[in-house]
């Protein structure tokens, strides 16, 4: 009897987890900070689907002359660039470090591994979102950074014997290294202090600028894509994930649709506002809300989402957990209802031929996204 009914129980009592989880979108908390800037993250407590579909989520401030200390993760994830100028430094597994010159719009893929640190030398706030794979990582839902140096360094962890071995440097050398660090996580340096300049040859395969690329989809009235992937950049096949830039007109509607391939679809709003609907399993809305710029909210695997902009329009960046996603549309040129033999939807629906031939014969041009109502 366990054999026979025991793995379905488990997969219903999963199905009832998932749908019970709050889908409501939310804010970050401050993690640390001071005059250099601030690390905010997202609490998988406090947004469930982080925990169940083990992504991480974080965004960091720097002010002027900010500076974010050495760091690695337990997690691979998508740098992406909110807002300001900034220079970072990356270190990927057993290669040298690449001094890149950041700007609004570019999306860095960061695998395990990757030693990064992040600085601001300009008037205006630079402010870079972080979202993740954490599958592998110590906490479900939450990045765990590893500090190089600072009051949380590793050079704090070690015994003085241990690193005076290890670096082959004198006591009191060892005593300058520890006792120097002041800042945990985030400093603000002297104006006077000088960092490596960017050099522009280190952003190629590293750095893709979403707000400069190619379009992907481009409607008229509706809205623009922009798709990152294995194809634009190849590091996105490391950390396992995929990532879009999505731009909607005022007032225009993204078709309803689905991830295909099992995918998580994480969501920032990175500017506008907007109302969303998901519907979920047995035709359950699940969330119905208004999203505004800020707010991060996860849609989960096979569930439909459909997104309609207030008429200042609105912006938002995903990460897809899949490197190349695909995704299956319900309205549109491209609908899957389109697909479908008139008699099946006769049928399944239980109307009349005339009632099919209006619901097939509409959108016939519009595809993905859709201008407002004249």
């Amino acid at each position: 009897m366990n054999g026979v009914y025991g793995p379905k129980k488990r997969l219903t009592r999963k199905r009832e987890e998932t749908m019970d989880v709050d889908l409501t979108p939310k804010l970050p908390k401050n993690v640390c900070g001071g005059d250099g800037g601030s690390y905010q993250a997202w609490c998988p407590d406090d947004l469930g689907m982080l925990k169940r579909g083990n992504i991480g989520a974080a965004k960091l401030g720097l002010q002027k002359n900010g500076l974010a200390l050495p760091r690695y993760s337990d997690s691979a994830k998508v740098a992406y660039v909110l807002q300001g100028n900034g220079v970072a430094g990356i270190v990927l597994p057993e290669k040298d470090e690449k001094v890149i010159g950041i700007r609004k719009g570019d999306a860095i893929a960061l695998p395990f591994g990757a030693v990064t640190w992040w600085y601001n030398k300009e008037d205006a706030e630079l402010i870079v979102l972080f979202l993740g794979d954490t599958s592998k990582g110590h906490k479900a839902g939450s990045f765990t950074d590893f500090y190089l140096t600072g009051t949380n360094g590793i050079f704090t962890g070690f015994s003085s014997e241990f690193v005076s071995r290890a670096w082959d440097v004198d006591e009191s050398t060892v005593k300058a290294l520890v006792g120097s660090q002041s800042g945990k996580g985030i400093v603000k340096l002297d104006g006077s202090i000088k960092l490596p300049d960017p050099k522009k040859e280190d952003r190629e395969r590293l750095v893709y600028n979403c707000e400069e690329a190619p379009l992907d989809v481009d409607i008229k009235n509706g809205g623009r894509v922009v798709v990152l992937n294995t194809k634009n950049l190849p590091l996105v096949a490391e950390i396992g994930l995929g990532a879009d830039l999505v731009k909607l007109d005022g007032g225009a509607m993204c078709s309803p649709g689905f991830s295909c391939d099992s995918a998580l679809q994480v969501t920032y709003i990175v500017s506008g506002s907007g109302r969303v609907q998901v519907v979920g399993v047995d035709g359950k809305r699940v969330l119905e809300t208004t999203v505004k710029a800020g707010q991060l909210f996860i849609v989960p695997r096979f569930f439909v989402v459909s997104k309609i902009c207030d008429p200042d329009g609105m912006s938002w960046f995903s990460i897809i957990t899949t490197p190349n996603p695909i995704f299956t549309h319900l309205a549109g040129r491209t609908s899957v209802w389109k697909a479908l033999s008139p008699a099946v939807l006769e049928a399944s629906f239980k109307v009349s031929s005339e009632v099919e031939k209006k619901f097939r014969g509409t959108r016939t041009s519009d595809e993905i996204f859709f201008p407002p109502s004249k």
